[in-house]
């Protein structure tokens, strides 16, 4: 399978980081995992070490740095939050409830939550979905910018009167757009600069969210807060 994402550096940089993930590398021995050329392995190399992408070991070796593992701890820490906020929107409200993290042109599942009786909205953890249908798809279009935004909504169930609405009111709602019988609500998760960096949802029977009440809405927001942090 190609991997290549069509961005030269991007790709020679990911294929660094794999195979100091694997075991420090000299630079001779970075040149043969990886397969660069050498000046090109070693300029990447003092570029990602001069921002800590990469560090050396006492012998020299290239392994991973300490801003990966800054990065890293962040993620374990919003995956722990991400896992609470399901249990607890599942409990409180009685139906299925993710959060999403968009990856490229879908969105990722990094938690959810089932209810033990009645319908099921089952998303697996680990999940790819589409980000054209959805109310979390529609959040994490909602601010991207214009191109990107335009791109998604060739051939997506929401137009851009939709997203419009979404940004104005906070929330995104979905009745049947990604399955039959399925309504779901979604609200956005923010970084402290304000940008969109997650949805967090709730979905079930159509009859039980086709008009999203507010409570529902208040808790969505609740838990959208302490993913933030």
């Amino acid at each position: 399978m190609d991997k290549s994402s069509g961005v030269g550096v991007v790709d020679k940089t990911v294929v660094i980081l794999d195979a100091v993930a694997d075991r420090p590398c000299s630079l001779a021995e970075l040149v043969t995992a990886t397969g660069l050329p050498r000046p090109t392995a070693h300029r990447l190399a003092l570029a990602l070490e001069r921002h800590h992408v990469l560090d050396r070991d006492a012998d020299g070796r290239f392994t991973v740095g300490t801003r990966v593992a800054r990065w890293g701890a962040a993620a374990d820490a919003f995956g722990a939050r991400a896992e609470q906020v399901v249990l607890e929107l599942r409990d409180a409200t009685g139906v299925s409830a993710q959060v999403y993290r968009r990856v490229g042109d879908q969105r990722l599942c990094i938690a959810a939550a089932e209810p033990e009786a009645g319908l099921r909205d089952t998303v697996p953890v680990g999940s790819l979905l589409t980000l054209q249908a959805g109310s979390a798809a529609q959040v994490l279009v909602a601010w991207l910018p214009d191109a990107e935004r335009k791109a998604i909504l060739a051939g997506a169930a929401f137009t851009t009167a939709d997203l419009d609405q979404v940004r104005a009111r906070g929330w995104a709602h979905s009745v049947a757009q990604r399955e039959p019988g399925v309504a779901s609500v979604s609200v956005p998760v923010r970084d402290a600069a304000g940008a969109v960096i997650a949805a967090v949802s709730i979905s079930g029977p159509q009859d039980r969210l086709a008009r999203p009440s507010a409570a529902d809405r208040r808790r969505l927001l609740a838990a959208a807060d302490h993913l933030a942090g």
